[in-house]
């Protein structure tokens, strides 16, 4: 009896699970078939299922609300969505189409905002943070908002020298938040984050300058962890001490009313992944509200900027096995229609992982493989995953059997943008077409091709050649 990849799968995890099944042998993402999209567009491909930012955006709401009545909690909540972690025009629009408020982090970020306001998607009352390093450019823009007359725009102070620069750019009222600098993870290259001032510091900063400037109001403490809300002794060790700073600000600043948990939820990665949201949202409001009690103030409205949480299950990369290679006995590689390195730098830059899979082929039995991208680096490879370290994939004649299809999935936040997508790339590989999938009232599925492959006439403009055709 053969050991399929199947049976694999189905005696390591829990299979099928959320956003993933099989239909006729072949692997369906959110009940879309994705051998269909192969026979459509052809491989290698982006999608982006847009139903799951509203699905992940109505999930942290209902937690953190559910959370706030169960704690007799008085402040509000307020998911806002960062910007950065995709930039793409479906995304921003799917994801205020639920409601939600708008971080951004750099100056092209409110020429985005303003076109969005043209367009009817945010108002004038919509919530806009501001974070990140505050350039020229990006500080005029800020003060245009204001000028403009938009109500909710907070810039959050990442330095002290930002304050003047902000404050002498405008006649208007101020209303800002600070970023409090947090210690790094021990096994960081730095102690102290560069981003944000330092907790010793914010009292005397707010007493001995923002307390006097008359048309400023200090409304919220930015609290920001890297690596995101975990259930561990570093994450609550930096949570709690951001609460007794603003315990501490709050005795002497009337006005600062929110706290801003920067960092996001995690999201999953393996098909084993475990992590308890109802649990962790709890604990995050009860905890505020516990120190609040002690300190005798008024619990604040929390703010949430979750970007990887609300677009990274979106996404998904489907490469084609152009090529297989027994380089030794124990080593064979899957060689794919594109560069993983381009497509996914963050598993090459910062080893992240993503759910691999394949699309076809689970009846197949299996081997260990590792997986190469076609470009020259020795760095464009995928050879281990989250959970258990190697990757078992499908085996298969190539000579006789249609190609095997793999697909990484929850690739939708920062991959786009990191890899430049639409510019010039390592080996001049293009940039892989894009899909973007939706559902139609009626529940169907509707797709449709956002952009092709790019082309060489595009990626020579860029480098400056000139067509001589």
């Amino acid at each position: 009896m053969k050991n399929t990849y199947f049976q694999l799968i189905n005696q390591t995890y829990f299979f099928p699970q959320e956003g993933f099944d099989l239909n006729q042998e072949s692997l369906t993402f959110h009940g879309i078939s994705l051998k269909y999209l192969i026979d459509k567009y052809g491989t290698p491909f982006r999608l982006t299922y847009l139903p799951r930012i509203g699905d992940q955006i109505k999930k942290a709401k209902n937690l953190f609300n559910k959370a706030m009545k169960a704690n007799n909690y008085k402040g509000e909540y307020f998911y806002c969505y960062c910007t950065k972690c995709c930039h793409f025009s479906h995304v921003i629009e799917e994801a205020l189409e639920h409601n939600v408020h708008l971080e951004t982090s750099s100056s092209f970020d409110i020429d985005i905002i303003r076109i969005l306001s043209e367009k009817g998607k945010i108002n004038k009352k919509t919530i806009l943070i501001h974070n990140g390093h505050k350039t020229e450019d990006y500080l005029d823009k800020i003060v245009g908002l204001i000028e403009d007359g938009y109500e909710n725009v907070i810039p959050v102070l990442d330095s002290k020298p930002e304050l003047d620069r902000l404050y002498n750019r405008t006649k208007k009222d101020l209303t800002i938040g600070i970023r409090m600098a947090i210690n790094e993870e021990p096994q960081s290259a730095y102690y102290t984050s560069r981003l944000g001032i330092r907790s010793a510091e914010i009292i005397d900063f707010y007493k001995s300058k923002l307390a006097k400037k008359k048309r400023v109001k200090l409304k919220m403490l930015h609290f920001f962890v890297d690596s995101g809300i975990k259930d561990n002794l570093y994450y609550w060790g930096e949570f709690r001490k951001g609460l007794k700073i603003f315990a501490e600000m709050k005795k002497i600043c009337p006005t600062l009313d929110s706290i801003n948990l920067g960092g996001g939820l995690p999201i999953r990665n393996n098909l084993g992944f475990e992590y308890d949201y109802k649990y962790m949202i709890n604990e995050l409001v009860a905890n505020i509200k516990e120190v609040c009690q002690e300190e005798g103030i008024d619990e604040p409205n929390i703010f949430t900027e979750f970007g990887k949480y609300t677009v990274g299950e979106s996404g998904a990369i489907i490469f084609s096995v152009l090529e297989q290679k027994q380089q030794n006995d124990s080593e064979l590689w899957y060689l794919i229609d594109n560069s993983l390195m381009n497509t996914i730098p963050d598993a090459w830059s910062i080893f992240e992982k993503f759910i691999l899979l394949p699309v076809n082929k689970w009846d197949n039995e299996y081997a260990r493989v590792s997986i190469g991208g076609i470009s020259c680096d020795h760095s464009d490879y995928y050879n281990s995953e989250d959970l258990n370290q190697e990757i078992y994939l499908p085996v298969y004649d190539s000579e006789t059997e249609e190609p095997l299809y793999l697909g990484f999935f929850h690739t939708g936040a920062y991959q786009d943008a990191i890899s430049g997508y639409g510019g010039i790339k390592h080996c001049l590989i293009p940039s892989p077409k894009q899909i973007i999938i939706d559902r139609d009232e009626k529940g169907n599925i509707v797709d449709r091709l956002y952009r092709d492959e790019q082309t060489v006439e595009q990626m020579l403009q860029i480098l400056g050649y000139e067509n001589n055709k």
